[in-house]
């Protein structure tokens, strides 16, 4: 009876301290602390190998941290353990994918079969697993052809999409053209993206195409329907930056970036100091040289680390 009782003692500790370990590794997490998530996971999943939150949460913090071999471990165990759960393969797809993406090119071809077979096999356990479908949009654009690239394949799967969010169904579109070097397709597809959601995402897939295709105007007129939809000041920022980088509509651009300045938050991103460089360029396409000096020596005392503030500099000084 003795041993009993303390049998019957232990073991709710021991499963509490287990939970509250998991618990623990939850916030960790949460804040962003990979590492110490990472080794209280190792220690819980010693006491509980087969935990599938807990194998799935490790996997993840390996991810945040970019260890890829340790991740495709964790999330292997995963598709073993719960083959039907869509979700593992996806993931275990994706960290495939991100290793192939770090060594050569020659040895990244070994995981593509793997990388395409986990893919597909999440999108048909999971018919709306829109995440799935939009890696296997990408999967099949960025594969040469000799190794299973396929523009068809990839809007198939941008069909499935947009059946499921005409949004995301658009957008694949609008990038599988982009890929393929048809600007007016995909343009035509951003914006219907645009029409129908709207979102700063929408706006900025447009904005880059239209860079991208040197139509400065047509990028600042874009980033203005965004300011007057969304109002986040980091707007301001992108036409700014666009003005500097084609050196049109200066003054606007100037305008933009003090209110930028004068505005600024964390929240926005960028620091103040690629907003004064950015001013620094657009006085030096004026000619404005004290202007011009005065605004990238504030970006290289904030920022002194930079090489291209510092290569600004040194075009400013030839004017």
């Amino acid at each position: 009876m003795k041993y009993l009782f303390i049998f019957l003692f232990i073991v709710p500790l021991i499963g509490f301290s287990q939970s509250s370990s998991l618990d623990n590794a939850k916030q960790l997490f949460q804040e962003k602390k990979y590492v110490h998530a990472e080794k209280t996971l190792e220690t819980y999943l010693v006491e509980s190998p087969n935990d599938i939150e807990g194998i799935e949460l490790l996997g993840d913090a390996y991810g945040q941290q970019e260890k890829w071999d340790e991740a495709i471990d964790e999330y292997e165990k995963l598709v073993e353990l719960k083959p039907n759960v869509a979700n593992y393969h996806y993931k275990y797809g994706g960290a495939l994918g991100m290793k192939a993406l770090n060594i050569s090119k020659i040895r990244a071809v070994a995981y593509i079969g793997d990388i395409k077979s986990a893919f597909i096999k999440a999108a048909e356990l999971d018919s709306k697993h829109i995440n799935t479908r939009w890696a296997l949009v990408e999967l099949y654009m960025q594969l040469p052809g000799i190794i299973g690239g396929s523009t068809s394949k990839s809007l198939k799967y941008a069909d499935e999409l947009e059946v499921l969010s005409k949004v995301d169904g658009y957008l694949a579109k609008g990038y599988i053209y982009e890929y393929d070097n048809e600007p007016e397709l995909a343009e035509g597809f951003y914006k219907k993206a645009i029409k129908i959601g709207g979102s700063l995402t929408c706006f900025d897939k447009l904005t880059k195409l239209y860079e991208t295709q040197e139509q400065p105007e047509k990028a600042i007129a874009n980033i203005e329907k965004a300011q007057v939809k969304h109002k986040r000041n980091a707007l301001h920022y992108q036409i700014g930056k666009v003005a500097a980088e084609y050196n049109v509509q200066l003054n606007k651009g100037v305008q933009c970036l003090q209110t930028y300045i004068k505005n600024y938050s964390a929240a926005d991103g960028v620091p103040k100091a690629w907003a004064n460089f950015r001013l620094a360029q657009i006085h030096k396409h004026k000619g404005n040289k004290s202007e011009a000096l005065a605004y990238i020596n504030l970006a290289i005392t904030a920022l002194p680390k930079i090489k291209v503030f510092q290569e600004e500099k040194t075009d400013i000084l030839k004017l």
